[in-house]
């Protein structure tokens, strides 16, 4: 078993700790072998992080259930992203770091704030839609 790491809950500023994804989701496929780090005021705080399956380290920062669905929407908005422009998955990467003026260690969704989630969001939508010319002989 790798080693814990020592983070702090954003929210209620308790310790977290690394537990079984199963405490939140239940046992079933999703939690199996899967690891989380856990406010330990869960479920007053319910704030909480992936860890990686190899590493046990968190995937990102804590974050709360509306921050959780951001990221998630976020992600999907890169994946709309790579699918609409026939682009690889590190390009979309590489794309979204030029557009935010990030380097490739701060190019995270799991260390994104909601208004970053937001601005992601955005950028995707707009990059997805038709290219500029099209749209002015609309």
């Amino acid at each position: 078993m790798m080693k814990s790491k020592k983070i702090k809950c954003p929210y209620c500023h308790a310790n977290s700790s690394l537990r079984p994804a199963s405490v939140v989701y239940g046992h079933n496929r999703r939690s199996q072998g899967k690891f989380l780090y856990l406010c330990d005021r869960w479920p007053a705080c319910d704030a909480y992080v992936s860890a990686h399956d190899r590493t046990h380290l968190p995937m990102g920062v804590l974050a709360n259930g509306d921050l959780r669905h951001k990221r998630i929407l976020a992600h999907q908005a890169l994946r709309q992203l790579q699918q609409s422009r026939n682009m690889e998955k590190w390009e979309v990467y590489i794309w979204l770091q030029a557009k935010l003026g990030l380097n490739e260690h701060q190019a995270h969704i799991g260390q994104f704030s909601d208004w970053m989630c937001d601005e992601v969001i955005c950028l995707c939508k707009q990059a997805s839609g038709p290219p500029a010319d099209m749209k002015a002989a609309a």
